[in-house]
C-alpha cells in the first residue's frame, strides 16, 4: 500500500455549545440551558432546555433548510421543527425540536423497508416550487467545506486513482443533479432515530436540496456496503430502475465526499474502508445486483 501523505488538511470545527449558548443569549435574550452532547454526528449537536422546560437540540446549519423540513413533515416524514435560528460569529445555528428515539444500534430488513418508504414520500415534493439551478455534485470542483479534491490527490496513490475516476464521471455526465424530489442529501443510519424498532425521526436536513430522491438511496447503499451486505437487495431493486449515468454520478459524489472527509477527520483504517466501498461501485466494477445499463439519461 502506498504510504499516505502526512499533511494537516483543514478540519471542520466541532460545535462549541457553551460559547454558542452564551452568544444566543447576547443576541436574542434567550438563555438556553445546556444538558449535554447529543450522540453521533460529525460536527456535533447538543441537547438544550428552554427556560419553560422544553427540550431541544442545538446544531449548526442552514436556516433556509427550515421550509424544506416543514415540507417533508407535511408529507408524513418525522422531522424536527426549527424553533430558533441565529447568525452567531459567522455561522448559522439552529435550535430545533427534540424528537423521541435514538440512532439505531443495529440495522435490519425492517428498518431498511421503513427507510425505503420514507424515501418514496420525497417524490415530487418540490414540483410546485420554482426550480433554481440544478444541485451540484462537486465532481469537477471543490464543494463548500466538503467534497474537497486535493486531499484525495495527495493522500495516496489509491485515493488519487479514485479521484481520477470521479473526474472521469464528471467529465462524461456533468456534475449536476436534476429532479423535482426533495433530497435529504445525507441519508444514512446515523441520521435516523428509532424507538422500539419504529423510525421516529429523520434528522440533519442541513444539506437538503432539490433533485432525485434516488440519490439518497445511493448514499444509504454506500453506508451499508461492506458492513450490511445482506440488507442491500431491496435497495438495489429500487436502483436498478435508474440510469447508469445517474448511478455513477451519485456514487462518485458520495465516494468523493466520504473519502475526503475521512482523510481530513478520521484514521487510516476508516479511509481504507471507504476507499474499498467507493471502488466497488465505479467503472463497471459494481457490487452484485447493479446491472449495467445503456448510457441514457
Amino acid at each position: 500500500m502506498t504510504e499516505a501523505v502526512d499533511r494537516a488538511w483543514p478540519r471542520t470545527a466541532r460545535l462549541d455549545a457553551p460559547q454558542i449558548i452564551d452568544r444566543i443569549a447576547d443576541i436574542t435574550g434567550v438563555r438556553l440551558i445546556l444538558e449535554g452532547p447529543a450522540p453521533g454526528g460529525e460536527v456535533g449537536a447538543a441537547y438544550v432546555r428552554w427556560p419553560d422546560g422544553r427540550r431541544s437540540v442545538l446544531t449548526e446549519g442552514r436556516s433556509r433548510s427550515g421550509p424544506l423540513v416543514d415540507r417533508a413533515r407535511q408529507a408524513g416524514i418525522p422531522t424536527a421543527r426549527h424553533e430558533l435560528a441565529a447568525h452567531v460569529d459567522g455561522a448559522r445555528v439552529i435550535v430545533q425540536q427534540r424528537l423521541p428515539g435514538a440512532p439505531p444500534d443495529r440495522m435490519d430488513q425492517t428498518l431498511v423497508r421503513q427507510l425505503l418508504a420514507l424515501n418514496d414520500r420525497l417524490a415530487g415534493l418540490l414540483l410546485d416550487v420554482p426550480a433554481p439551478k440544478p444541485s451540484d455534485l462537486y465532481l469537477t470542483a471543490d464543494g463548500p467545506g466538503f467534497c474537497l479534491h486535493q486531499p484525495l490527490a495527495e493522500h495516496s496513490a489509491r485515493s488519487a486513482a479514485l479521484l481520477a475516476r470521479v473526474h472521469a464521471v464528471g467529465a462524461a455526465y456533468g456534475s449536476a443533479m436534476i429532479g423535482d424530489d426533495l433530497v435529504h442529501f445525507d441519508f444514512h443510519p446515523g441520521n435516523v432515530l428509532v424507538d422500539a424498532g419504529r423510525v421516529t425521526g429523520l434528522i440533519d436536513w442541513d444539506g437538503a436540496t432539490r433533485g432525485d430522491r434516488h440519490f439518497d438511496l445511493v448514499t444509504l447503499r454506500f453506508w451499508l456496503t461492506g458492513r450490511h451486505d445482506e440488507l442491500l437487495a431491496p435497495i438495489d431493486r429500487r436502483l436498478d430502475g435508474i440510469s447508469r449515468r445517474r448511478r455513477d454520478a451519485y456514487w462518485a459524489h458520495i465516494s468523493l465526499r466520504m473519502v475526503d472527509w475521512s482523510i481530513r477527520h478520521h484514521d487510516e483504517t476508516t479511509v481504507e474502508h471507504w476507499l474499498t466501498v467507493a471502488e466497488s461501485g465505479l467503472d463497471g466494477d459494481r457490487p452484485p445486483g447493479w446491472a449495467v445499463r445503456p448510457l441514457s439519461a
